[in-house]
């Protein structure tokens, strides 16, 4: 019994560890070009109701997925625009789009479906259980390589170190930035996809809960490295799943069981921010020099 319960735990770790493995690889692609991107939270809820709006409609989770991807690259794009273009703060103009998108998908449920709560349930056989915790774990050393081992990754890494030196061997910082920009809402929004065609079966009002604050700060944690981030988001993953199945079980009232995972996020925010040095060029914006 004990070897059942060990092995459910595990299982459990992995499948939550996903969608903050996926938000935080593609937060780690924008900080590492040197965009802050606190709006992984509005970005996952963005591919959420994207993909269980198209899945719904078109009864294809993979059409839904791919317009999550589509939705998710969409909105980067603006946060791209608004910092990269016109030098706005990153920050705020992350924690804009996450408030936007705590309300733009419940005015649009209301409008398709009458309910601002939630959307249809979906059919078990429109789901992708499996299919995006494979690509999670098999993106980490997808990313290693990108980042350490190709012209794309050098470049990546220059403009977020030094994007003066880096304009001046020929990289166009900009467009470098909107690249990477657009793959982290791109990933993050496969993140959210999960939550709402792969754990769920359906968009519920604010269920990414916070996990793009915590994939944030595995990133942090892991010191924007992609193997490093991966144990980080598992620490998380493993402290979520223990917290879910000590309900019940345990004589803790459950509000303090559900409160581990992000006691825990404060803790490695506080106790290992200073210790990880982020990318010299990370939040400034860059302007060219004519």
């Amino acid at each position: 019994m004990s070897n059942i319960l060990i092995v459910s735990l595990l299982f459990s770790a992995i499948r939550l560890t996903t969608p903050m493995l996926l938000a935080a690889l593609g937060g780690l692609y924008s900080e590492r070009s040197g965009v802050i991107n606190i709006a992984l939270e509005g970005l996952m809820l963005a591919g959420a109701f994207t993909a269980a709006t198209i899945t719904h409609y078109t009864g294809n989770p993979w059409v839904g997925l791919a317009a999550a991807i589509l939705a998710g690259a969409l909105v980067a794009l603006v946060h791209g625009v608004a910092c990269i273009q016109f030098k706005a703060d990153q920050v705020v103009s992350g924690t804009a789009i996450n408030i936007l998108f705590l309300g733009i998908p419940a005015l649009l449920s209301g409008a398709f479906f009458e309910s601002t709560g939630a959307t249809p349930q979906l059919p078990k056989g429109q789901l992708i259980p499996m299919a995006p915790i494979v690509l999670a774990f098999a993106l980490v050393p997808v990313t290693w390589y990108v980042l350490y081992r190709t012209p794309f990754g050098l470049r990546l890494r220059a403009v977020g170190e030094n994007p003066e030196a880096a304009d001046t061997a020929g990289v166009d910082v900009s467009r470098v930035r909107y690249l990477a920009v657009m793959l982290s809402g791109a990933l993050a929004a496969i993140g959210g996809a999960y939550l709402s065609i792969g754990q769920s079966s359906l968009f519920a009002r604010n269920m990414s809960a916070g996990r793009g604050f915590i994939a944030l700060a595995a990133l942090i944690f892991g010191k924007w490295r992609p193997v490093q981030t991966m144990l980080a988001c598992l620490l998380f993953g493993f402290a979520e799943a223990l917290s879910i199945q000590m309900q019940g079980v345990s004589q803790i009232p459950v509000q303090f069981i559900q409160l581990i995972p992000y006691v825990l996020t404060i803790v490695v925010l506080a106790g290992f921010i200073g210790h990880s040095r982020a990318p010299r060029a990370l939040g400034l914006p860059y302007q060219k020099k004519r």
